[in-house]
């Protein structure tokens, strides 16, 4: 433009009535938006955009997998494949669980030590884990002396709760102990409440109500109740909610995988329960229940100690597997629907006489656990 205006020879007088009209005639600029598509300069995008200016959205993850809470993860595989992925650690995690409470309790109805059986389960995780490590099958932990002393108030909280919900299933139903397990929110909220000073929506506290009156019901309506059974659940609800809160704590800025930190929790809590174990049952006693039992039972007796060890590890090693998959929210759904399952199946399995009205407590208590999950996110 300027060199065609350039080629062109104007009068004096033309020259400067031109200039004076290009003096006071504004410019026309077309907008931006109607301009070539080129790619604006680095300085004049946004900072968060990395891909030119008119170029197609980002890719965002569906609503179906940010709904819960849980933050997108860029792989290759489908969405498809990542669900059917979870899902297979939901069915494994709860059929494992099923079978570790049926066998745990028929040895303990055979041999009825709980304190040896909880040392057996942890016992085969960890010698599970050391030979995984050591042929590596899976990749061991890189830890150091701070780890450890994190992770030493969690294995104390999770000794107890393992050893008191032990107790618990060798004097009561599997169905009650679960029952009352399922009570484990009410303490979460009056523990973070009272000791940590934390505070909730009006939606949880009364999510609790359902809860707690489910559990009284159940446990009222018993028919086989027993106190130290009743107590052991309740002892482990605390005991758990603690490991929890300890491990929330201690654990942050920790790069360990949730299969290698239960096994780093399952040693410890190994070495910290032999001592206790001993002193409260010991060697002579365990050596005449063990003749009792495989008089009693048989050869399958040993099979029932293998497995009720072995699969104990493995569904609580699934249940942190699929911890690191998901979001807490989920977490705590599958959790609820694991207890439903663990009540069904046992009930069916042992015969155990239910009251319709003991069903209903059951069924308030663990709707109550539901609705706290989900008011609780």
């Amino acid at each position: 433009m300027l060199a065609a205006a350039a080629s062109v020879k104007l009068s004096p007088a033309s020259a400067a009535a031109a200039a004076t009209k290009l003096t006071f005639k504004p410019i026309h600029l077309p907008p931006l938006h109607k301009s070539s598509p080129r790619p604006l300069s680095l300085s004049a995008r946004p900072l968060y955009r990395q891909e030119p200016f008119l170029a197609a959205p980002p890719r965002t993850a569906s609503p179906a997998a940010t709904a819960d809470g849980a933050r997108p993860v860029e792989t290759a595989a489908p969405e498809a494949a990542r669900r059917a992925k979870i899902g297979v650690y939901f069915a494994t995690w709860w059929a494992l669980n099923v079978i570790f409470n049926i066998y745990n309790k028929k040895v303990l109805n055979a041999f009825p030590y709980p304190w040896l059986t909880s040392t057996l389960s942890l016992a085969a995780g960890s010698a599970i884990m050391l030979a995984s490590w050591a042929t590596r099958i899976a990749e061991a932990p890189q830890t150091d002396l701070d780890f450890w002393k994190a992770l030493s108030p969690v294995a104390i909280a999770h000794t107890i709760g393992h050893v008191a919900a032990t107790v618990s299933m060798a004097k009561v139903a599997v169905s009650f102990t679960h029952i009352i397990k399922s009570g484990e929110p009410a303490f979460s909220v009056l523990v973070s409440r009272f000791f940590l000073g934390e505070h909730f929506p009006q939606s949880v506290y009364f999510s609790l109500l359902p809860i707690i009156g489910g559990c009284a019901l159940a446990a009222v309506t018993e028919l086989n109740f027993n106190m130290t059974g009743f107590m052991g659940a309740m002892i482990s609800n605390l005991a758990f909610v603690f490991r929890n809160i300890f491990s929330k704590k201690g654990m942050k800025g920790k790069s360990v995988s949730g299969m290698n930190y239960y096994a780093c929790l399952s040693m410890l809590s190994l070495v910290i329960l032999l001592p206790f174990a001993f002193a409260m049952e010991g060697p002579k006693v365990w050596a005449a229940g063990w003749q009792n039992a495989v008089a009693e039972i048989g050869p399958n007796f040993v099979w029932w100690v293998a497995a009720q060890s072995v699969f104990y590890h493995l569904y609580n090693q699934v249940s942190y597997m699929s911890l690191d998959e998901i979001s807490p929210l989920t977490f705590s759904v599958g959790n609820t629907m694991k207890r439903i399952s663990v009540i069904v199946a046992s009930i069916i399995i042992f015969h155990t006489p239910v009251q319709p009205i003991n069903a209903l407590g059951a069924a308030i208590a663990i709707l109550g656990t539901f609705i706290y999950s989900q008011a609780k996110q």
